[in-house]
């Protein structure tokens, strides 16, 4: 699962139009329209490519609430020096806010349907069963790193952690369904062709 954060030209896409804007202490709604539409990019990033339409929807409307009560000037932000990195800052501050909220938001980073389809869970588990695993993970998690951002930022970085991380997983899954994840070594056994010119005769 490596994904990256997206490098992203927000100052090209922000800035169109709106340059000439004389500075005010709130964003209009084009600004904010504007600054929606340059989320949308994130859209790739891991966490946020499992959100549904809807949810990202909210998830644009807490990051764009939250750059224009830190920057109610919006063409200052939009020309301020690193408005890409506060950006992504922002981003990410938002994910680890709503892993830290609700243990079970860890599904869209490891969605169910892709661990069971990597053996690290049963198919078939209902609700409650899923948020028991979520639940006993993201416990694991805090056990094992010191902070959800340093959590994050490993996922991120795609690290020999995420070895650690199914670890982590494949033990929740045995403690709560007694699955077991074993790795089965797989030889391919070639048939040789027919030696040119040879005969099979029907008796």
């Amino acid at each position: 699962m490596k994904k990256l954060l997206l490098c992203l030209p927000l100052l090209a896409i922000l800035a169109a139009g709106f340059i000439g804007c004389s500075k005010q202490r709130q964003w209009n709604h084009e600004q904010r329209k504007a600054m929606r539409e340059a989320l949308r990019a994130y859209r790739q990033m891991i966490y946020l490519d499992n959100l549904t339409d809807a949810e990202f929807v909210l998830f644009s409307d807490q990051v764009a609430g939250t750059l224009e009560n830190a920057y109610p000037v919006y063409v200052e932000f939009i020309q301020m020096d690193g408005v890409d990195d506060t950006v992504d800052m922002v981003v990410v501050t938002e994910i680890v806010d709503e892993l830290n909220a609700d243990a079970r938001n860890m599904r869209h980073i490891f969605p169910y349907n892709t661990l069971v389809a990597q053996g690290v869970l049963p198919a078939g588990l209902d609700h409650e069963q899923q948020k028991a695993f979520y639940n006993c993970f993201a416990q694991k998690v805090n056990d094992t790193y010191l902070t959800m951002d340093q959590f994050f930022n490993a996922i991120l970085a795609d690290t020999t952690d995420m070895s650690q991380l199914a670890q982590l997983q494949s033990q929740c899954a045995n403690d709560l369904f007694q699955w077991v994840v074993t790795e089965v070594d797989i030889t391919e056994t070639v048939t040789p062709a027919p030696a040119q010119g040879s005969t099979t005769a029907n008796q």
